[in-house]
């Protein structure tokens, strides 16, 4: 009798410690998944390179057809800058084979004061920068204190904007009218790979007219994603482009005055008819809303 007890407690505790080790076994066989999956590489597909020039050895080969200012548009530059960076002189001239560098970006003197313009709406408005000659060590700065505020929610409208209608070439008190009538239907954005300029719809083969007096300093198709396109210099600071027209009616070197027509509207290099208008201050693009008159 003593002798069965003794089997049956025997049997029990074989049993017990059976069922522990699965349970153990179950729990490492659950952690060993989890660190496996945590521990998995996320790639983001969306991710983009930043543009640069379709060289190997960071530099263009000028191509038929280039001007210095069409290169210094499709990459973002002041013609400026870009021309004294390859020693070009006025009235920039360049020919089909020619090597046009952008290593290191723009130049900077040594020393001195800088004067960089701002992005205000007004042209005049500059804001001087003291830079230290090379080689001077910079004074140890101490950093002020950040503090943190509640960054407060968006507010979403769920009313469809209504098309906002451009008015005719009417000219604007700092000199820029409105190059083509319309509906507006883009606006300029901020970000690089957004839109750099505004939109306008209207008819096949209506007029587009110069925003301002200037020189135009490339008219033709070899910029991408432009179709069409003419650019106007209007000052050392300024340069307006005009996309996707159906036929160009100006040449390089041609002067215009606010208010010509310098095109045809059109949908090269896009899907609708519209006409994409940019205006960009020393290189870069800027909202033109902040030049037009307003309705």
């Amino acid at each position: 009798m003593g002798h069965t007890i003794i089997q049956q407690c025997r049997g029990y505790s074989s049993f017990k410690l059976l069922l522990i080790a699965l349970a153990v076994g179950s729990l490492v066989s659950g952690c060993s998944s989890t660190s496996t999956t945590s521990g998995a590489r996320v790639v983001d597909r969306n991710a983009t390179a930043p543009k640069r020039p379709a060289t190997t050895s960071g530099q263009y080969v000028v191509r038929p057809g280039d001007t210095l200012y069409s290169i210094a548009f499709r990459y973002g530059w002041d013609y400026k800058d870009l021309a004294a960076r390859n020693g070009i002189a006025p009235p920039y001239t360049i020919r089909p084979g020619q090597p046009i560098r952008f290593d290191s970006g723009a130049s900077r003197p040594a020393g001195g004061t800088t004067t960089v313009v701002t992005t205000s709406s007004s042209p005049s408005s500059k804001t001087t920068i003291t830079t230290r000659p090379a080689g001077t060590p910079a004074k140890p700065v101490t950093p002020a204190p950040v503090t943190s505020t509640p960054t407060p929610a968006p507010v979403v409208s769920t009313t469809p904007a209504a098309p906002i209608q451009v008015p005719g070439p009417e000219r604007a008190v700092g000199g820029w009218a409105w190059p083509a009538s319309g509906v507006l239907i883009g606006k300029f954005a901020s970000n690089g790979s957004l839109n750099k300029g505004i939109d306008i719809a209207g008819d096949l083969g209506q007029p587009v007219f110069a925003a301002s007096d200037g020189s135009v300093v490339y008219a033709g198709s070899g910029l991408r994603g432009y179709g069409e396109l003419v650019i106007i210099k209007h000052s050392d600071t300024y340069v307006s482009a005009y996309g996707h027209n159906r036929r160009l009616l100006v040449r390089e070197g041609q002067q215009v005055k606010v208010g010509q027509t310098i095109a045809e509207m059109g949908s090269t290099g896009t899907d609708r008819v519209k006409l994409h208008f940019e205006i960009r201050r020393q290189g870069k693009p800027v909202d033109p809303l902040q030049f037009l008159p307003r309705r």
